[in-house]
């Protein structure tokens, strides 16, 4: 039986694979993996998600199953924010807080 090789992950899947904007990539999976968590969580169809956040259907479950290179971070960031999710960003610099979290959440 043949050997597979096994490389250990940096943590970061698109710079493993040497994409173009690994690290976008990366903060887009993590929102899309929580967008998709929220409409679980709250046992939404893909239709009525789409409603919620101005996202097309089709392009909706683009996103969900994996294609949102098209999608900016601050698309996926107010969708969150339209399914009632608060999106923190926290600056850190030498190991310290800078400033207070910036808050993405819903228009009132």
């Amino acid at each position: 039986m043949a050997k597979l090789a096994v490389t250990a992950s940096g943590g970061n899947v698109f710079a493993d694979l040497g994409l173009a904007d690994a690290e976008g990539q990366h903060v887009k999976a993590g929102l899309v993996s929580k967008l998709a968590e929220v409409i679980a969580d709250r046992g939404l169809s893909q239709t009525a998600a789409a409603k919620l956040t101005g996202i097309s259907q089709p392009d909706l479950s683009k996103v969900l199953r994996g294609r949102f290179r098209d999608f900016s971070e601050a698309r996926l960031m107010r969708a969150l924010a339209a399914l009632d999710s608060e999106v923190e960003i926290t600056v850190r610099h030498d190991g310290r807080e800078i400033g207070d979290p910036i808050r993405v959440r819903a228009s009132a």
